[in-house]
């Protein structure tokens, strides 16, 4: 899950202006209401009409519940943006787009960057500087992107939009780099894909991963459903750093909890409890797992764990690090990657390697990882 790059506050604090995410459509519009009113809140000198002749089962009386739609609504005839099912605009359909082109003249590998719940594709960004020349870099713009219809959650398969990213690059992907709720989509579509199609390698970034159903406990679900919030906290905290207040960052992050909804965050954990189903044994190509030691979202030991499971798997623990890797390590990240690339293409990025193409990481870029930083650590995780 990732928001790092999250809505711009109002120029003018004093005007009382609320800010909205990119698309939000205004309170008004949204509600047929003027005014800020949150639900279940009275208008002056009233109960709240959406209450009003509601039993405590909180069906409206005297009206028949309106039928779960077969078809998605509000999608547009080919992609693009549409006013979706829970009535925000935004992209409805996966697709990707061309983010950098191959720095030299060789045959490209073509890697596709999925980003997490919420998340923004301009997580990649140092990525994208550092990769090596031969690399020919996509990134995929999905559902639960910044910039997609949160009505996607409602009833959509995730693992059916990496598919429609991963077929959207020309030529095919070569390798995969994706990062947390996204990881388990991802290699549940590779692990369905037969021997010799798909990519070729796979980096998973903070992956949500249990072994066993027996695993999880009603505190798993109390912790991420309480503390949704916060992870999305983490995540304008490292794409604004000080540019905005603490205040102001929590203020936004439960504007993000909002949008993406009950169904949203059921598809979250809904992924998680399905990950000790996924099938390992099928996942043959190298895959190299990434986490830090101050993640709060998703366990180091999560991490661990699938690449202890994965024939090929490799895991890189971080330290001082959350859970944006590429964007607070970046340089470390980058040469984890060069390594993989390099041994599983050896004759396309001969001309690039980990030890050359990475510089050292000036002191002026690790501020995301210092002292004052508001993680919690693994140790205070339910049973971590």
């Amino acid at each position: 899950m990732s928001v790092y790059e999250g809505p711009r506050p109002p120029t003018d604090a004093s005007s009382g202006t609320t800010a909205r995410l990119p698309g939000e459509p205004a309170y008004e519009a949204r509600t047929g209401r003027g005014g800020p009113r949150g639900p279940g809140e009275p208008d002056a000198g009233g109960t709240a009409p959406e209450l009003q002749g509601r039993p405590p089962s909180g069906d409206p009386k005297g009206q028949d519940q309106p039928q779960h739609p077969t078809e998605p609504v509000g999608r547009p005839p080919v992609g693009g943006m549409a006013t979706g099912l829970l009535g925000f605009p935004g992209q409805r359909t996966a697709t990707a787009r061309l983010r950098r082109s191959a720095r030299d003249g060789s045959v490209p590998v073509r890697v596709l960057l999925l980003h997490g719940l919420a998340g923004s594709t301009s997580v990649w960004r140092s990525y994208e500087e550092l990769a090596l020349d031969g690399a020919e870099i996509w990134e995929g713009v999905l559902p639960w992107g910044a910039e997609g219809d949160p009505g996607w959650s409602v009833h959509d398969d995730p693992a059916e939009h990496v598919e429609r990213a991963l077929d959207a690059v020309p030529g095919g992907v070569d390798a995969v780099i994706v990062h947390s709720f996204t990881a388990g989509p991802a290699l549940e579509v590779l692990a369905r894909q037969a021997a010799g199609r798909g990519p070729r390698a796979a980096v998973v970034v903070a992956p949500f991963h249990r072994r066993s159903p027996g695993d999880f406990t009603w505190d798993d679900a109390l912790y991420y459903l309480n503390g949704f919030h916060r992870i999305l906290e983490e995540g304008l905290r490292i794409g604004a750093g000080d540019r905005i207040t603490p205040a102001l960052r929590a203020a936004m992050a439960m504007r993000v909890r909002d949008r993406i909804g009950p169904y949203g965050w059921q598809q979250f954990f809904g992924a998680y409890l399905r990950s000790p189903h996924l099938d390992v044994a099928a996942l043959r190509l190298p895959v190299l797992v990434v986490a830090g030691t101050e993640d709060f979202a998703a366990p180091p030991d999560d991490a661990r764990a699938l690449a202890g499971a994965l024939p090929d798997g490799r895991f890189e623990l971080f330290d001082d690090c959350g859970h944006f890797a590429m964007a607070e390590q970046p340089w470390r990240f980058a040469d984890a990657v060069h390594t993989l690339l390099s041994e599983v293409f050896p004759d396309r990025l001969a001309n690039g390697t980990a030890t050359t193409a990475v510089p050292a990481a000036p002191p002026a870029l690790t501020l995301f990882c210092n002292s004052t930083s508001t993680h919690r650590s693994r140790r205070d995780h339910p049973h971590r």
